[in-house]
């Protein structure tokens, strides 16, 4: 649909003369960069702005940089930019907001990127609020200012001068003018190599010359305080490359983005399919995701040879290098990149093989089946690998996303999963079937039945230990299954998750009865806290329509108002009631690996103080007489929650819960959703007026087949909402000082506490339980 002027003419009818010429100049410009949309709103900012009255010269500025801007960074900008300069009306004058719409042509064109864009016109609502008289002179300056930093070297620089010159507003305009030391020095300091907007057309021209094609690049400022490690990635058909690159090693930034944009159109023309990321972990993701950077590169190089060495040159490990996961890695990058590189470890040397020996370097197959054989042979070297730390370091490579397909949910395939296919089967047999059968002993986990015989069978040399004892697996109940919501979908997977129950441990009873011991004044002193709680004897409702007895006083007072004429108050009754303590309490611990981790300055771990505090919790509970679980769970992966009951609720706090505690451990993650899910199906079972559930945890939930963080806090969040319909409250003690990020989220603003001093866990957790239960 076409746009024309005239149609707006009731709405320009305030424009100033000089303001409609320059309109009618520029429309013929406006509609070769917009689209009628994006006219319309070209048009209703112009209206907008002069209904500010903050004078011509402003408008005349919107209307010729409008189409500036969008011709840079696209027409959706501008409405964040009609916007951010009308907010700027009722904080700083129009000379400011000018300079902005004035200004905004050069950073469109230096940033060129739409999310750069909108990024730095928030960081410029911010820095109005930090440093007003430092704007000004900043725009003045922008154009020498974005020629030699990125938007998060600008960011960096103005904030150091905000907050060096907050209340000294002539040190500001002059640190913000280009006139001070000081900022000249920072802005020495800020300065980066290489910007990507002034090398993009060479680097295009680079890839066309090399594939005949165009391919599609953005430039991205990811992480605007720190700048390490940060990598490119491919996304909706577009490379995303740092905004910069400093020289690194005596490479110059130049060579590094020719390295990058070259390895991501390798990935695109040679990634025909994804690959399948399902019951992988991630160390045999990582190593498959370096096979298939080698493979996509030894194919660009049989077709571009000199590509190899612009590769070759970013690698810059060696030989012995290091003993971490991360330095293996990165020896075995480089030894299936350059053939002259020499590595006398026998990993490396079979990978190199494995990967010579591949048939067919088309067919993506082979980077999933090398890089799970070299998983295994690696877990022989017993080194710990941290996907956060131990990832390949080349500059140049990008982060793999582009290659991984995630499981997709298809309620088909889960129906079929759930009821169609063949389950297995436990069976409790008898002795005789038991012994009969007992030859089978070279059966799986994956055996279509699973016998179980209902008491324990000796050896007939009675030594005191079981068949079980001696040769079984570690016992564990039923599978129970519980959905998991999928928040990208909005639907829940069913039967998605597996929770088994195992037994716990039993440890030494003196560790917790030392801990009694330690904190004998503190647990009486929770008895006394608890015992004053409890309502004692019984209570009177007065005034009540509908009572047991008749409330005399409230009687004869009626009577008077009667009397003299008034309308009497017909509540008159009264009703006796037994107040009593009505609640049952669950205690969530979460015992990840995590947890084994020494606390700040200490000799002892956040397990210690876990286990130190359900004690002192525990023991208060049991002394008051309130109904109380303990629980714990760990999982590997979503086949794998392990769950833990150290004490029941209909079972006595006696010594075995206590050398339950004492054995229990750290270990592997924390997929909190399911384990809240079971925990709930036991606090359903309770018949008490009120339920709590309290989650004792140490980090936000993960696990080691999941990579979007937020996966597993959506499904823990409705998790929680599905427990508050169940009438149960549920209630996080998080010691993670970053929880406030995601806590709040999971668990409702006000059901959460974050414990910064974690040794105060063992003074606080007691103390919360009575708030809690008031």
């Amino acid at each position: 649909m076409a746009i024309h002027l005239e149609d707006y003419q009731e709405l320009l009818a305030d424009l100033s003369p000089a303001c409609q010429q320059r309109l009618r100049d520029e429309w013929h410009e406006a509609t070769r960069a917009l689209s009628a949309r994006g006219l319309d709103n070209y048009l209703k900012g112009t209206a907008a702005l002069q209904h500010l009255g903050r004078g011509n010269e402003l408008v005349l500025s919107w209307i010729e940089v409008a189409p500036q801007v969008a011709r840079a960074v696209g027409e959706e900008c501008l409405t964040d930019l009609v916007q951010i300069a009308l907010g700027f009306s009722s904080r700083t004058s129009g000379t400011v907001i000018e300079r902005l719409l004035g200004t905004a042509p050069v950073a469109a064109n230096r940033l060129g990127d739409a999310d750069l864009f909108q990024a730095y016109l928030q960081f410029l609502n911010h820095l109005l609020g930090q440093a007003p008289r430092g704007v000004r002179p900043m725009l003045d300056n922008l154009e020498v200012l974005l020629n030699q930093l990125t938007l998060g070297g600008l960011r960096r620089w103005a904030t150091w001068g905000a907050h060096a010159h907050r209340t000294n507003y002539e040190a500001q305009i002059e640190y913000f003018g280009l006139v001070s030391k000081e900022s000249l020095a920072m802005l020495q300091k800020e300065r980066k190599g290489t910007l990507f907007i002034d090398i993009q057309r060479r680097i295009n021209m680079y890839l066309r010359a090399l594939w005949g094609r165009d391919f599609f690049m953005r430039p991205t400022s990811g992480d605007f305080e720190r700048r390490e490690g940060y990598k490119p990635y491919i996304e909706s058909y577009f490379f995303h490359v740092p905004d910069a690159y400093d020289d690194h090693e005596g490479i110059s930034g130049l060579s590094l983005y020719r390295a990058a944009a070259a390895h991501c159109a390798a990935h695109w023309v040679a990634t025909t399919a994804p690959i399948s990321a399902e019951n992988l972990n991630p160390l045999q993701m990582a190593l498959i995701e370096i096979i298939e950077d080698a493979r996509v590169e030894t194919l660009a190089i049989r077709r571009f040879p000199g590509l190899a060495q612009l590769w070759v040159q970013c690698h810059h490990t060696h030989a012995g290098q290091g003993a971490s996961a991360g330095d293996y890695f990165n020896r075995l990058s480089r030894a299936l990149l350059d053939s002259n590189y020499q590595d006398p470890d026998p990993w490396v040397a079979e990978g190199r093989l494995l990967f010579a020996q591949a048939e067919n370097l088309n067919d993506h197959q082979l980077s999933w089946d090398i890089g799970v054989s070299l998983a295994h042979t690696f877990r022989t070297k017993n080194i710990a690998y941290n996907p956060r730390t131990d990832g390949q370091r080349p500059l140049y490579r990008d982060d793999n996303r582009f290659i991984w397909a995630f499981e997709g949910f298809d309620f088909e395939a889960a129906l079929a999963a759930g009821y169609d296919q063949p389950r297995q089967v436990r069976r409790k047999v008898n002795l005789m079937e038991m012994v009969n059968e007992i030859d089978t002993e070279l059966a799986g986990d994956d055996a279509q039945e699973i016998w179980v015989l209902g008491t324990e069978l000796f050896p007939y040399e009675d030594t005191g230990v079981s068949f079980n004892e001696q040769e079984g697996k570690e016992p564990v109940s039923d599978p129970f299954h519980y959905a998991e919501w999928d928040y990208q979908i909005q639907l829940e997977r069913p039967s998605w998750v597996t929770v088994l129950e195992r037994h716990p441990k039993r440890g030494d009873l003196a560790l917790i009865e030392d801990i009694t011991f330690r904190n004998k004044r503190l647990i009486a002193r929770m008895k006394f806290i608890l015992d004053a709680m409890q309502p004692q004897g019984v209570t009177r409702l007065r005034k009540l329509e509908e009572g047991d007895d008749i409330d005399l006083n409230a009687a004869i007072a009626s009577t008077i108002d009667l009397r003299m004429g008034i309308q009497p108050e017909p509540r008159i009754m009264m009703r006796s009631v037994r107040k009593v303590r009505d609640i049952s309490v669950m205690v969530l611990l979460d015992l990840s690996e995590s947890t084994n981790d020494k606390v700040a300055g200490q000799d002892y771990s956040v397990l210690d103080l876990t286990r130190e505090a359900t004690v002192l919790l525990a023991d208060a509970i049991h002394k008051v007489g309130d109904p109380f679980a303990i629980h714990g769970f760990c999982s590997d992966g979503r086949h794998g929650v392990s769950y833990y009951r150290f004490k029941d609720f209909d079972q006595d706090y006696d010594d075995l819960p206590k050398e339950r505690l004492a054995g229990m451990k750290g270990q592997l993650s924390t997929r909190m959703g399911a384990a809240v899910r079971h925990a709930v199906q036991h606090l359903k079972r309770q018949r008490s007026a009120k339920k709590l559930l309290l989650v004792l945890t140490d980090g936000e939930p993960a696990d080691v087949d999941v990579r979007d963080p937020q996966y597993l806090r959506y499904d823990t969040k409705k998790a929680v909402e599905e427990a508050g319909r169940a009438g149960i409250l549920t209630y996080c003690l998080s010691l993670d000082p970053r929880a406030d990020q995601y806590v709040s989220r999971i668990f409702g603003a006000k059901n959460f506490l974050v414990v910064d001093q974690v040794a105060r866990l063992p003074e606080k957790l007691p103390l919360l339980y009575a708030g809690l239960t008031r």
